[in-house]
């Protein structure tokens, strides 16, 4: 069956190539908008922040720009106790707890601008700074749009500050809130969405603080749109302009509301699935994974290996010693020799001197090995005899051999 295998792969990868061409013919008719609300500076969707992220450099030249993801009072690239910097979030809903909104303020009352972009902002923020707020028109608690395709949203900046009553608009998603409330003591409106108070300023000790709530304005799509991106210039040139460090938050955007979450968790696949030429190229591979862990379930047999006997091989080499000296018929030498290796083994094992071979030898030899002094003393005499003799035969070599091998085994 593997010998297919090849073939089936190839007709599949042949099938969704045709497939991938059939379908994105009709690519520009198919096309649709990624909706997803993500407001990330790395994103260039349309609901991103990319374009406002990078043109941070264009408005504050001469300050350094940072991000940021940890919690207010924790950052790595601010100082809490530092003047001339500025701090930007942008974010779906600014959700801070008591003791950060405490501690923004801290920051902002050292000399510091805070920037605030939201759709939403928590109940802890509005009681800090004495102000109420409500959704003008926002996605239903399930999830659902609410705004129809002909819809738009519609921001204004207001005269004071700005030298003329500036007004912006793009038919996108309209979400943001609006201020029912706020303290006219210590508060300057900016700006209006939706005929309402959306951006105010707020002066805390030596710095500044500025809610807007409309943060889709600094989304790709509404500053692509016309000339929009002269809302955001003119927005964020509310800040020092002698600032040295600008960082942009991402803490805030990370700590958005679960219903939030879960509608982006639930829209990335749903935005998947809408492209045809991708959905076919993914199922198509799905199909072909499934198709190839089937064919490979089929139970294999493993060869068994033959394992040969292992081979003897000191056996075999003093085999062919002794048939070389067998055929040699040098016994002279043969004897010689086992009578060198009798004398280094007395040497190491009981520590006897062979340089004398006489009756003491034998003597020190018998207490030290138990071997009775007669066959002791036979080996020994043998062994001066080779010293002597210039040949000898069969039978000598056979009893001197039988007489080493019954000592080693008495010893």
């Amino acid at each position: 069956m593997n010998k297919f295998l090849p073939y089936v792969l190839g007709f599949l990868l042949l099938a969704a190539v045709v497939t991938l061409f059939a379908t994105g013919g009709n690519n520009k008719k198919n096309r649709v908008l990624d909706e997803r609300l993500t407001l990330r500076k790395q994103d260039k969707i349309p609901y991103g922040t990319y374009v406002a992220f990078k043109n941070l450099k264009h408005i504050f030249p001469a300050a350094s720009i940072y991000t940021n993801k940890y919690e207010p009072g924790y950052w790595d690239s601010l100082s809490i106790y530092d003047s001339k910097q500025a701090f930007i979030s942008v974010c779906y809903q600014f959700s801070p707890d008591d003791e950060e909104m405490k501690r923004l303020i801290t920051f902002t009352e050292n000399g510091n601008d805070v920037f605030i972009s939201a759709v939403m902002i928590s109940g802890a923020a509005e009681e800090i700074i004495k102000c109420s707020t409500v959704g003008s028109r926002l996605p239903s608690y399930y999830g659902e749009d609410l705004v129809g395709p002909g819809d738009t949203m519609n921001v204004s900046l207001n005269n004071p500050p700005f030298e003329k009553p500036l007004n912006y608009s793009y038919p996108g998603k309209p979400y943001g809130s609006v201020f029912t409330k706020i303290d006219e003591k210590t508060t300057n409106v900016l700006g209006v969405g939706e005929n309402l108070t959306n951006f105010i300023h707020l002066r805390a000790g030596k710095g500044n603080m500025y809610i807007h709530l409309s943060s889709l304005a600094f989304s790709n799509y509404f500053l692509l749109h016309k000339n929009n991106i002269d809302y955001f210039e003119k927005a964020l040139s509310l800040i020092k302009p002698d600032v040295t460090k600008v960082v942009w938050d991402e803490y805030f955007l990370n700590k958005r509301s679960d219903n939030g979450d879960q509608e982006e968790k639930k829209s990335w696949l749903k935005v998947l699935f809408r492209y045809p030429a991708l959905k076919a190229a993914l199922l198509t591979a799905i199909l072909a994974l499934l198709l190839y862990v089937l064919m490979e379930m089929r139970r294999k047999q493993r060869y068994i290996p033959v394992i040969t006997k292992p081979r003897n091989d000191s056996l075999d080499f003093v085999k062919t010693i002794g048939r070389l000296y067998y055929d040699k018929g040098d016994h002279m030498n043969l004897c010689r020799k086992m009578g060198a290796y009798f004398l280094e083994h007395v040497r190491i094992k009981y520590k006897l001197p062979t340089g004398l071979l006489n009756e003491e030898f034998v003597k020190n030899l018998k207490y030290k090995s138990g071997v009775e002094e007669s066959e002791i003393s036979d080996i020994v005499s043998f062994i001066n005899y080779l010293d002597r003799s210039e040949k000898i035969n069969n039978n000598q070599l056979t009893n001197f051999h039988r007489q080493l091998e019954s000592f080693y085994k008495k010893a």
